[in-house]
């Protein structure tokens, strides 16, 4: 399910202009919210530019260009966090495209990247889908500005469960069992789902394992489909204007099915995980590794604090 697009050319054409600033100390929020108000991939809404700043496209390299293939989450300015079941085989090319709403008009504000690392979780099982995270590694910072930001991964203080106003975003398709992927963003508002009810008898009758989130409406209707893997989940803190980044679209029964909601990684769960893998965390007994692929805004949470700082700029003393 890829759409391939001469991506290259495009960016090429379009050089980042200089944002009005590159600030990457503050995660979770969305400097183009107040500009263009906030608005409601199956079931979703077109995205305004700059939306989920947060938000990226990983591409593979094809002949005459790259193309699509999942969503991910910059974490920090060189680090962005996706599905380890994005990458199967060996020998592709990878690349991150990041302030990029369309992909058939890039804009100025659009950022491309190789991939210079791809981490998987030791864990993952293509057949259960467990531990289905990876961390892609950038061969250069991105700049941080208007249409980039950075996301916040919660740590174990935070009430997840509590968090109400939820979306999901990503280039995927818009209609089930269709492999048309649309040229802009689309997004939602999803719900999350307790995970018992998620696996009860006529839901997902115990395919969902202790470290997933369901999330979309029993009714179905409104989901994430192919081609938006490892794009985020996102809750807006209570009492606060940004943004938890609780999970990473993992896999699902169909698209948008009647008690078939999405499944995602919760962030949460492998967040020391994630700090390891950075260099922000010393390796601790018990902690699984990253599984090389051959080839922050991660946050403790403090309720004094009028909003998280990115995990990329935490000392080690302070992790």
């Amino acid at each position: 399910m890829k759409t391939f697009l001469p991506l290259l050319v495009l960016l090429a054409l379009c050089q980042p202009v200089l944002a009005l600033w590159n600030y990457c100390g503050t995660c979770g929020l969305r400097p183009m919210a107040s500009y263009y108000g906030m608005s409601r991939v199956v079931g979703g809404s077109p995205a305004q530019p700059g939306a989920w700043p947060w938000m990226v496209s990983v591409q593979q390299a094809v002949a005459g260009g790259i193309g699509h293939i999942c969503g991910g989450s910059l974490i920090s300015s060189q680090w962005v966090l996706t599905a380890a079941h994005c990458f199967v085989g060996t020998g592709h090319t990878y690349y991150v495209v990041a302030g990029i709403t369309y992909f058939n008009n890039p804009g100025p504000e659009a950022q491309l990247r190789h991939v210079r690392r791809i981490l998987l979780h030791r864990g993952y099982d293509n057949d259960t889908m467990s531990n289905d995270i990876a961390l892609l590694e950038l061969d250069r910072p991105v700049q941080c500005g208007y249409h980039v930001q950075l996301a916040c991964v919660p740590d174990a203080s935070v009430r997840v469960s509590e968090l109400t106003n939820c979306w999901v975003s990503g280039w995927g398709s818009t209609r089930a069992r269709s492999g048309h992927l649309p040229l802009g963003l689309q997004e939602a508002k999803v719900y999350l789902i307790n995970l018992q009810v998620c696996n009860s008898s006529h839901w997902y009758a115990g395919a969902v394992h202790s470290h997933n989130l369901c999330a979309g409406y029993p009714q179905g209707r409104i989901d994430t489909c192919q081609g938006d893997s490892g794009g985020p989940l996102v809750c807006k803190a209570k009492n606060a204007d940004y943004f938890w980044l609780v999970g990473v679209t993992s896999w699902g029964t169909g698209c948008a099915r009647v008690r078939k909601p999405g499944i995602y990684t919760s962030t949460q769960h492998f967040y020391n995980w994630i700090l390891v893998q950075m260099g922000l965390y010393p390796q601790v007994r018990g902690t699984a590794a990253a599984q090389p692929w051959s080839s922050s805004p991660m946050a403790s949470m403090s309720t004094q604090r009028p909003a998280p700082t990115p995990l990329g700029s935490l000392q080690e003393n302070e992790v």
